[in-house]
């Protein structure tokens, strides 16, 4: 066996050796095992809640939407969305987000029968609610 031969093989059992007893010198390599990977979760959805003050009023008499807003910032708006016909129309309502979450909208409506109105901010949707108009 030649000089750089026997140093290779030296070498090989002796860092076997050092990394794991004598076992580990003449076992078969085994595979590394690294740690799982990190997987970043995004953040929350964005969710509104909206509830009626009432759900039957006189025609433009005055009632309030509220609700919590969760993973929507202070100050942004909320705008108040009616169904008219196959389209949701925002209406001139509007209302920010104060520091704990929450809104609260002032609404007139003049439509008279059954009305689905929604909150809006952004791509956020509330469930809808229903208010009736005398």
């Amino acid at each position: 066996m030649n000089r750089a031969v026997r140093y290779a093989a030296v070498g090989m059992v002796t860092a076997a050796l050092l990394a794991g007893g004598s076992a580990a010198a003449f076992a078969a390599p085994q595979p590394v095992h690294t740690a799982a990977p990190v997987v970043a979760t995004a953040p929350a959805a964005a969710t509104l809640t909206a509830k009626a003050s009432a759900t039957t009023v006189k025609a433009w008499q005055e009632f309030r939407i509220t609700g919590a807003a969760k993973g929507i910032k202070p100050g942004t708006k909320v705008t108040v969305q009616q169904k008219q016909g196959a389209t949701w129309v925002s209406l001139p309502a509007q209302a920010p987000v104060n520091t704990s979450g929450n809104y609260a909208v002032r609404v007139k409506l003049g439509i008279k029968g059954v009305n689905q109105l929604r909150i809006a901010a952004g791509g956020t949707l509330s469930p809808v609610v229903q208010v009736t108009v005398r």
